[in-house]
């Protein structure tokens, strides 16, 4: 049983509503593309958990720890906004952070550490887990991108973001999902 305080709860209630704001926060990329009515953060977030809770058990990783950080990767986004690539400067970076920072103070202390070292796990990029979070939300980029392509929703060319995609990958695992992706025999099903 939970043995927390009323205003930890409350604190906690914060986190959550905080966190359910990504559901309204649309990716800024397709929009940047002409799409109306693109994917929200949290999309891109639930999706990219899938990929990174079936490949860490197909690759024997720490599914536990993919998920969370699949789940806090873009967290921040709730007080930044979603940035692009490009508007991602040290300003910025540092804007994320600190928006983390305020975020992870409304969870009990405990709780507040271990989602830290998470989040940093995942910023530093060190780790097998962290390295395939990373590839993974890439990979999930290509497939929305994919998917966006096939229904001729965007006004622009999507190629930079199938490029960004195989710039990232270089697992050879995810480099064969991305290909079957980018293939034009892929079937839906």
């Amino acid at each position: 049983m939970l043995k927390l305080a009323k205003s930890d709860f409350l604190n906690l209630v914060n986190f959550f509503r905080m966190s359910g704001r990504l559901k309204r926060i649309p990716r800024s990329g397709w929009i940047n593309v002409g799409i109306d009515s693109p994917e929200s953060v949290a999309d891109h977030t639930f999706r990219t958990a899938i990929l990174c809770m079936i490949f860490s058990d197909l690759e024997g990783l720490d599914t536990l720890r993919m998920l969370q950080m699949a789940l806090i990767h873009d967290l921040p986004e709730v007080i930044t906004g979603d940035l692009t690539p490009s508007e991602r400067t040290s300003i910025a970076k540092k804007r994320e952070e600190d928006a983390m920072e305020k975020l992870l103070r409304l969870l009990p202390q405990k709780q507040r550490v271990k989602y830290e070292n998470v989040w940093h796990e995942y910023e530093k990029c060190k780790t097998a887990e962290a390295k395939a979070v990373r590839q993974l939300e890439k990979l999930e980029m290509a497939l929305q991108a994919k998917e966006y392509e096939r229904a001729e929703l965007a006004e622009e060319s999507l190629e930079r973001f199938f490029k960004s995609a195989e710039k990232t990958i270089v697992s050879p695992a995810i480099k064969r999902l991305l290909a079957c992706i980018l293939s034009s025999h892929s079937e839906r099903v």
